[in-house]
C-alpha cells in the first residue's frame, strides 16, 4: 500500500477515534503529505516501512539545510512518531524508529504579549451593537481571560461552561482535560452573547458549539485569526497580534500579579513546567526595569 493511502487512514483515525483538534491534524498532514512524502520521492531507495536511523538523520539534515526552524522540525518529528505508532499498531511496520530520535533543542524566545491598556483598547474598540460584534468581543475576552488556545476555543461547547462558577472545562492537547476560569468582564459579554447574539446567529439551527459563524455553524481557527487581524488593522496597531499573543498576555499578567508558576502551568495546560517558565523571563525583565527606575543608586 502506498504511503499516501496510509496517511489518509491515519488522518481519519485522528479525526474519528482520537478527536484531535483541526489545527493539529492539518499540521500533521502538512508534515507527512508534503515534507515526508517529498523526501521519500527524492530518495526512492528509501522504503518508508523499513526506514533506518541513518536515513532519518538525512531527512533532518535536509530540513535543517532548508532553514526549517527547530520548532517546525520538532513538530514534524512528533507527526512522524504518531504516524509510525499508528503503522505499528496496524502491523504495517515492525517498529517505530522515530521513538528514539530526539527533538532539536528549542531556542528560547521571549513570548510577545500586550500591555493591559493595549488589551483594553482592543476590547473597547468592538461595540456590542450587533450579533457579530458581540461574538467578536467575546472571542477576545475569552482568549485573554481563560488563556485558551484558539483550537480549544473553537471546540468549546455550551455544556463545557459552568456559568455559576465562571468555569470552563477544556479538552486540550493530547485530549487532556483541564479547568480554567473567566472573570466578570468576560461574564458580562458571555451573558449578552448567549441571550441575544447566539440565538440570532443560530437562526433555528441546532448546534452545541459556543462560538458560531454568521451561518450558525462552528467557527474556524482561521476565521478567529481574521477577526483579530481586521480589528488590529482598524485600530492601526503596528505589531502583529495573534490569538496566541492573548494567551501569552494571560500568563504574563497572572505572574505579574502574584500567581505561582505551578498554577499558571495548570491553567495553560502545559505538560511540563519548563514550558511555562519562559514567562518568568518576561516578568523578570519587568522587575529589572522597576528596580532600575526606583532604586536611587542606579540613577547616578
Amino acid at each position: 500500500m502506498k504511503i499516501e493511502d496510509n496517511i489518509l487512514k491515519f488522518k481519519k483515525y485522528l479525526i474519528n477515534e482520537r478527536r484531535y483538534p483541526e489545527t493539529t491534524i492539518n499540521s500533521y498532514d502538512n508534515d507527512l503529505s508534503n515534507k515526508f512524502v517529498t523526501f521519500l520521492h527524492k530518495h526512492p531507495e528509501i522504503d518508508y516501512k523499513h526506514i533506518t536511523k541513518d536515513e532519518i538523520r538525512i531527512l533532518l539534515k535536509e530540513e535543517s539545510e532548508c532553514n526549517s526552524s527547530k520548532s517546525s522540525i520538532s513538530r514534524m518529528l512528533s507527526a512522524l512518531r504518531h504516524f509510525y505508532t499508528f503503522l505499528e499498531i496496524h502491523n504495517i511496520v515492525d517498529n517505530n524508529p522515530f521513538k528514539s530520535i530526539k527533538n532539536p533543542k528549542k531556542d528560547k524566545r521571549i513570548p510577545n504579549f500586550l500591555q493591559y491598556n493595549e488589551l483594553t483598547d482592543i476590547i473597547k474598540f468592538i461595540p456590542l451593537d450587533n450579533p457579530l460584534n458581540i461574538r467578536n468581543r467575546l472571542i477576545i475576552e475569552l482568549l485573554y481571560a481563560s488563556g485558551l488556545r484558539v483550537s480549544e476555543l473553537v471546540n468549546l461547547k455550551i455544556h463545557d461552561i459552568n456559568q455559576r462558577n465562571r468555569e470552563i472545562r477544556v479538552l486540550g492537547k493530547g485530549s487532556k482535560e483541564r479547568l480554567t476560569y473567566y472573570g466578570e468582564y468576560a461574564e458580562e459579554v458571555l451573558d449578552i452573547y448567549l441571550d441575544e447574539a447566539r440565538p440570532e446567529l443560530l437562526n433555528v439551527k441546532k448546534n452545541d458549539y459556543l462560538i458560531l459563524n454568521r451561518l450558525g455553524n462552528k467557527i474556524t481557527s482561521r476565521s478567529i485569526e481574521n477577526i483579530i487581524n481586521k480589528t488590529i488593522e482598524e485600530l492601526a496597531i503596528k505589531h502583529h497580534i495573534s490569538p496566541h499573543v492573548l494567551r501569552h498576555t494571560f500568563a504574563t499578567d497572572l505572574l505579574n500579579n502574584g500567581a505561582d508558576l505551578k498554577s499558571v502551568q495548570e491553567l495553560l495546560g502545559h505538560s511540563s513546567l519548563s514550558t511555562t517558565q519562559i514567562y518568568t523571563h518576561v516578568t523578570s525583565d519587568r522587575l529589572r526595569q522597576e528596580y532600575l527606575h526606583a532604586f536611587p543608586r542606579t540613577k547616578e
